[in-house]
């Protein structure tokens, strides 16, 4: 008895990894067994002849090695068996070539072999904590956490969870203008969890569109009860966004819902992200209407679709082009992100004006030039020429070919 009672404590001693990994009580059991199976192997050469015994109720565990009954002078390999003599101390009605079950006591193997248990115990217990933490945090891809600020580097931050889970905040998943110290709390959404080498790292974000979705979640019961739904997202971290949303009540206005009494609901929103812009346009399946809310401000005179070309040509008064457009290409690049067309702008030539397609001068201007212009809504020569300069540097070229561009243009109206 006085064996098993110190096979007891040996087992009891190991109650702590418990309480630090926070596994339950029958994963526990299971790692326990699997690795006095593990120092078992290594010891005896096999583990396949051996019964591990765990009772979970008590804690305590029983070994028992499985071993042939031989003739005593017969004993090649004592791993495996036993001499009669040997055996019929264990069972004294055993005889050769049946089986006999020898208890192990693994106390008496030494320090040595309760060290390579520990460590194997430990080494198991933090792949089962990795496994924890992947499969956990993949699972809630995409949710809404909050985390306090751990440790602050150049290209990232260190977020811990209110479970002690680390977590990680790269650099260009936050918004331009997020500052934060030692000790704040943060908002973000879990990204992604990479698990390179079985070493997950889960990446959070305050630039992923679903960061936007989950905060109007958070401030719009009705988006949070499913009255309201949000149908598509377009952002520019930290400088405008829009969000197109649908009521399945009629009785409900959706974006008077997003916005609140006086701005009350996404006033909340706006802060969190800095003062980011947010239009809230209603949903619709008629996409000419989709594609001219989600160009508001501007108002379209009409427009042109190629639905199986996801390709719009929109046309607008002079004075409405810049709005179109937006400052740097930025409203019209997000109302191209939120409908999945491309949209071209083009001034609404009055009666009387002269004005002419880009297209029209593809002998004199290389195609991939007139392209980067119509992605920002340039359509026509005179749409060019009466484009602020920070509008034409956001078509990424040098300034050598905007000027040979404009005085192309220029000539044709001189002439």
């Amino acid at each position: 008895m006085a064996k098993k009672a110190e096979t007891v404590n040996m087992v009891d001693q190991f109650a702590e990894f418990k309480e630090l990994k926070n596994i339950d009580k029958t994963t526990m059991i299971s790692v326990l067994e699997d690795s006095f199976r593990g120092v078992l192997a290594k010891m005896f050469g096999t583990d396949q002849n051996f019964d591990v015994i765990m009772n979970p109720d008590k804690g305590d565990c029983e070994i028992y090695q499985n071993l042939e009954v031989v003739a005593d002078d017969d004993v090649d390999n004592p791993n495996m068996e036993i001499g009669l003599s040997a055996a019929r101390e264990i069972d004294p009605e055993c005889e050769i070539g049946e089986d006999v079950a020898k208890q192990i006591n693994f106390i008496d193997f030494g320090r040595r072999a309760i060290l390579t248990l520990r460590q194997t115990l430990q080494q198991k217990i933090l792949d089962l904590q990795k496994d924890a933490i992947h499969s956990k945090f993949k699972e809630l891809e995409g949710e809404l956490i909050t985390a306090e600020v751990h440790q602050i580097w150049k290209r990232e931050m260190l977020l811990v969870d209110e479970e002690g889970n680390e977590l990680s905040l790269p650099k260009d998943e936050q918004i331009p203008g997020d500052f934060f110290h030692k000790g704040d709390m943060v908002r973000a959404v879990i990204k992604r969890v990479d698990n390179n080498n079985n070493n997950p790292k889960v990446i959070l974000s305050r630039t992923d569109p679903r960061f936007l979705t989950r905060l109007f979640e958070l401030e719009v019961p009705e988006i949070h009860d499913g009255l309201i739904l949000i149908k598509q997202v377009a952002r520019k971290p930290g400088e405008r966004a829009k969000i197109a949303v649908e009521s399945y009540d009629d009785r409900i206005d959706p974006v008077g819902a997003c916005v609140g009494v006086k701005g009350s609901r996404i006033h909340g929103i706006v802060r969190e992200l800095h003062n980011e812009n947010i239009d809230v346009i209603p949903f619709t399946t008629n996409t000419q209407l989709y594609i001219q809310r989600a160009l508001s401000p501007a108002q379209i005179s009409s427009m042109r679709l190629n639905e199986d070309e996801k390709k719009a040509e929109v046309f607008l008064h002079p004075e409405e082009v810049s709005k179109a457009i937006g400052k740097g290409g930025l409203n019209i690049s997000l109302a191209q992100e939120l409908t999945g067309f491309t949209i071209d702008v083009y001034r609404d030539i009055e009666e009387g004006e002269e004005d002419i397609y880009l297209d029209e001068f593809r002998d004199e201007i290389d195609g991939w030039v007139i392209e980067a212009l119509k992605d920002l809504g340039l359509g026509t020569a005179k749409s060019v020429l009466n484009a602020p300069k920070e509008v034409l540097d956001q078509a990424d070229l040098e300034d050598e070919t905007v000027e040979n561009v404009l005085n192309i243009l220029r000539a044709e109206f001189e002439d």
